[in-house]
């Protein structure tokens, strides 16, 4: 898994490290029932056991199994003053699996 960060995105995290506690983590927030919606947003939050770890531009970024399992191969980071950071490709399926005897 290769993870890029913009310079908008590396300053601003870099900045954040500073005033908050806790290690930056990418973060999916799933929704839904029949079809999901993933979300991904950078949050800062204490390290856990299981987590995978990479380093960027000095920063420790971390995610857990289930975040990498939704992200792209190739994942680009980026920060806007008006949305934030904005983690690769958040998506909604609209597909339903039912499942028939």
């Amino acid at each position: 898994m290769i993870i890029k960060m913009t310079e908008a995105a590396i300053d601003k995290l870099k900045e954040l490290a500073e005033i908050n506690e806790g290690i930056p983590r990418i973060d999916a927030e799933v929704a839904g029932g029949c079809g999901i919606t993933v979300k991904f947003s950078i949050l800062f939050d204490e390290p856990r056991r299981n987590d995978l770890c990479m380093e960027i531009e000095g920063i420790q970024l971390r995610m857990d199994r289930f975040t990498k399992r939704y992200l792209d191969e190739e994942t680009e980071i980026d920060y806007q003053d008006e949305q934030g950071f904005l983690v690769g490709d958040s998506f909604t399926s609209s597909s339903c699996a039912i499942e028939l005897d």
